[in-house]
Formats: C-alpha cells, sequence, structure tokens
C-alpha cells in the first residue's frame, strides 16, 4: 500500500480509470473536460509569476550578466541543432514506412478543417520575433505569455544587478514570494491525478478507440519515431555529457504521467524547474533554458509537423522531390518555433506550414483531426523530456551543476529534503 502514496502512481491509476471511464461512457467526456481544463488552469496561474521571480532572483541573485548571455547563446544553438535532428528524423521515418499510403480520404470533417486553416491565415510567423517584446506586461502576464514574461525578466533583473547591494533587499522579497509560489504548487500538484483523470476520460470519451483504428499506421509511426528520437538522439546526447537518460527519465517521472493525461507539456513547467535546481543544475541555467525550451526546443512537435505533411503528400499520391522536402524543413524550422506548449497548438502550426508549403489540400487536415489528441499527448511528452535534457547538457557544458547532489538525487533516487 506504500506505492499508493507515490504521486506517479497516484497518476498512473488516474489515467487508467479515464481511459475506462471515456470508453463505458463517452457522455462523461464534456464533464471530465471540464475536470481537465479546471487542473490545467491551477497551474497556469503560477506559471509567469514563477517564470518571473525565478529568473530574477537566478540572474540577479547568483550570476553575473555575461554568463547569461552565454548561456542563451548556447541555449538557442543547441535548440536549433537538435530540432533540426528531430525534423529530419521525422521526414526520414516517414519517407522509410509510408503511414499514408492507401489511406482513403473519406468519413472526414472538410467543414472543421476549412476553419482551422482561417486560423493559420491570422498567424504571421514573419512577427513571431517582434512578439517576444511586449508592448503591455500586465497584458503579458495575465494571457501567461511564456516568452514575453521571459523577456520582461531577464531585463528586470539585469536591472536590480545594476542596483548592487541596493536591490538586496527587494531580491530577499523575491525569493520568499518564490517559496510561496512554489508552497501552491505542491497543493496544486497533488491533485494531478485527477486532472490526468480528466483528460484521458475527455480524450477516449470524445475520440474514441475508433479514431486510432483508422490511422493507426500513422500513430504507430509517430510513436516509434518519438521513441528513436528519444533513446538514439537524446540517449546518445546524454552520453556524451555522461549522465544518463533512463536515471533522469526515472527522477521526472511524475510530471511525464502529468503531462500524458494533460496532453500539455505546460502544466510541469514550474516542477520540473524546481525538480532540476534540487538535482543540483545551477537556478541561473534551468530558469533560463526551460522557458525559452518552451518556443524554442519542440522536439515533438517539429517531429510532429514534418511526419505528418509527408503522411498527408502520401495520402494525396503527391510525391515530393528531395528539394521540395528541404525546402519544407526550412519552412517547419520557421514555423515550429512559434508553437507554445499548449494543448492543441501544434495543429494550428501545421495548418499554417501547409498554407505556406500551398503543394498539400489543406482539407488533408480533416483526416487528422480524430487523432491529434493522441498524437498531442506524444508531442507534449517528447517536448517536455527535450527541454529536461536541455537543461542538463547546458548545465553540465556550463560546470554548473552540483555533480555530487545529481548523482545523490537523481543516479541514487535519494530524494532531497526540502
Amino acid at each position: 500500500m506504500k506505492y499508493l502514496k507515490l504521486l506517479y502512481v497516484q497518476v498512473l491509476i488516474g489515467i487508467l480509470a479515464g481511459i475506462l471511464a471515456g470508453y463505458l461512457f463517452p457522455s462523461f467526456a464534456h464533464s471530465a473536460q471540464l475536470i481537465s481544463d479546471t487542473f490545467i488552469n491551477m497551474i497556469r496561474m503560477v506559471i509567469a509569476p514563477v517564470i518571473f521571480f525565478t529568473i530574477v532572483s537566478g540572474i540577479a541573485g547568483a550570476g553575473n550578466l555575461k554568463n547569461a548571455g552565454r548561456i542563451g547563446g548556447k541555449a538557442l544553438i543547441y535548440f536549433e541543432i537538435v530540432t533540426t535532428t528531430a525534423l529530419i528524423i521525422g521526414l526520414v521515418v516517414a519517407n522509410l514506412f509510408k503511414p499514408g499510403v492507401g489511406v482513403a480520404f473519406n468519413n472526414i470533417q472538410p467543414e472543421k478543417a476549412v476553419q482551422i486553416a482561417q486560423q493559420a491565415k491570422d498567424l504571421n510567423w514573419g512577427e513571431f520575433f517582434t512578439h517576444i517584446v511586449p508592448s503591455n506586461i500586465v497584458e503579458s502576464f495575465a494571457k501567461g505569455d511564456i516568452l514575453q514574461v521571459l523577456f520582461f525578466s531577464i531585463l528586470f533583473a539585469i536591472g536590480l544587478k545594476w542596483m548592487g547591494n541596493q536591490g538586496t533587499t527587494l531580491l530577499q522579497s523575491f525569493e520568499k514570494i518564490n517559496t510561496v509560489l512554489f508552497n501552491i504548487l505542491k497543493i496544486v500538484m497533488t491533485l494531478s491525478p485527477i486532472g490526468a483523470f480528466g483528460g484521458m476520460a475527455y480524450t477516449i470519451g470524445k475520440f474514441g478507440f475508433g479514431s486510432l483504428a483508422l490511422l493507426g499506421n500513422l500513430l504507430l509511426t509517430f510513436y516509434v519515431t518519438c521513441l528513436l528520437f528519444v533513446f538514439v538522439v537524446l540517449n546518445l546526447i546524454a552520453r556524451f555529457y555522461r549522465f544518463s537518460l533512463w536515471k533522469l527519465l526515472v527522477y521526472i517521472l511524475d510530471e511525464i504521467l502529468i503531462v500524458l493525461g494533460s496532453s500539455s507539456s505546460e502544466v510541469v513547467l514550474p516542477s520540473v524547474m524546481k525538480k532540476l535546481q534540487d538535482a543540483g543544475c545551477d537556478k541561473e541555467v534551468v530558469c533560463l533554458i526551460i522557458p525559452t525550451g518552451y518556443s524554442f526546443n519542440l522536439d515533438g512537435t517539429t517531429i510532429y509537423l514534418s511526419l505528418s505533411i509527408i503522411f498527408l503528400s502520401q495520402v494525396f499520391g503527391i510525391e515530393l522531390s528531395l528539394s521540395q522536402q528541404l525546402s519544407i524543413i526550412g519552412i517547419l524550422l520557421l514555423t515550429s518555433k512559434g508553437a507554445a506548449g499548449v494543448t492543441g497548438s501544434g495543429f494550428i502550426v501545421l495548418a499554417s506550414t501547409l498554407t505556406a508549403v500551398k503543394i498539400i489540400p489543406i482539407e488533408g487536415l480533416a483526416l487528422l483531426i480524430g487523432v491529434d489528441r493522441f498524437m498531442s499527448s506524444g508531442r507534449s511528452i517528447i517536448n517536455f523530456i527535450g527541454n529536461s535534457v536541455a537543461a542538463v547538457v547546458i548545465a553540465k557544458s556550463e560546470n554548473a551543476i552540483d555533480e555530487e547532489l545529481y548523482q545523490r538525487v537523481v543516479v541514487m533516487g535519494l530524494q532531497k529534503e526540502l
């Protein structure tokens, strides 16, 4: 019975119960969605302030500005290399397994596809970088815009750093406020099994297992690709930097299961930041890498985008040349950066990419509507794992990690006493 006290066991039970409830009582889907959305909102209410206070105390309290600039530059280079690798893997696997060959373009919802395509037309990816600078920081906090909050937090930390000793009192107050926020988070996380139950019951109740059977080959190809990326690419990176990917995955297992149930990596952002700091990763590194990675290091989303485009080209019998596929990679390198870690955003980005490519009929999106939710969970998990690995990698490369603490907490599994 002692295992029932473990959060990941409780979340796993919630997921299994949600699958059963969704299958037996499909009409429960609406109520289940309310449960899931309420839990996600409880997490989102602390994300923006946690990012702000953590980044300010991390940069102004511990590091220097040159270190922050170097860490940020190194992170962006790492993100670009890894996400490009993810894109290429998605294209290669899709061309090898050909999940779209033989799929009939029928029993679809073309009106839904048109609606999504219209949403995509409203997106201007050329303005993505100018969007980083907020015109109203209060609005940014209210909307939970991670990139804008991150930008403002870095500037605030620099301003506080320039105050020298005069800013010490304010910095101490910020650290106390941050402690309160993480205490709130601990309370909310105890409800994560209920949130996972609601998320899974909604998914199964609304979409059912029938959609899985219809496009099972696509789903299988997607998850095989994700596993290849994690246990080949990320595992090789982990080996190069001399840490165990398996041990890290076990350490963040609670969060992985919560992402699986809620289908959003955003809900565990504050939690994983705290966990990585508890494992010895420098606060300055964690508070820069994790929030930034949620817009620039979406490995699962990039795999989904490249795989889906090739899938749809195969459904319509469109042969894409090597130059066309390279062009798609170039477009995806831009559009994939605009997908935040929010449920369903990858689907809008896919629509935007198809609009830019102008080779594949946008109506093909209708084929993916039924299974998008099932792939959303997968890409959110890969996004989350990729960012967790990135934080450890950058910390290792900067010698900004307490190796003894990391070994004790992550490798030996001895949790730090709080």
